[in-house]
C-alpha cells in the first residue's frame, strides 16, 4: 500500500475498502449478512468494495458493524508536541475573526 503522502484520494478510499472487504471475510460475514448489520444497502455495499466510494456516514456505519470503529479516534487529531522546540518552530496561526 502507498503511504498517505503519496496516495491519491482514490487511492486512500479504495485501501479502506479493501481492509472493510477483508473484515467482512474474516468475520464470516456476506454481503447481505453486513448490509442488513449495518443498514447499509447491499447495492452500497457493493459499490463500496468495489470502487470504494461511499459517504462517510455509510463508511461508518460498515465499521460499527464491524466494531472496527475505534480506527476513526486518530482521524483529524493535530499532532502533540514532543519539545518546546517544535512549539517555537511551529507557526502561530491566526484565529478567525481576529485581525492583528
Amino acid at each position: 500500500m502507498l503511504s498517505p503522502e503519496f496516495a491519491s484520494p482514490a487511492d486512500i478510499c479504495h485501501g479502506i475498502a479493501q481492509r472493510s472487504r477483508a473484515a467482512r471475510l474474516a468475520a464470516d460475514l456476506s454481503q447481505e449478512g453486513l448490509a442488513e448489520r449495518s443498514g447499509v444497502s447491499l447495492g452500497t455495499l457493493k459499490r463500496f468494495e468495489h470502487t470504494g466510494a461511499a459517504s462517510l456516514e455509510v463508511v461508518v456505519r460498515i465499521a460499527l458493524a464491524l466494531r472496527l470503529e475505534s480506527g476513526f479516534e486518530g482521524l483529524f487529531v493535530l499532532p502533540k508536541f514532543t519539545s518546546l522546540d517544535e512549539v517555537i518552530a511551529t507557526p502561530r496561526k491566526r484565529l478567525r475573526g481576529k485581525k492583528k
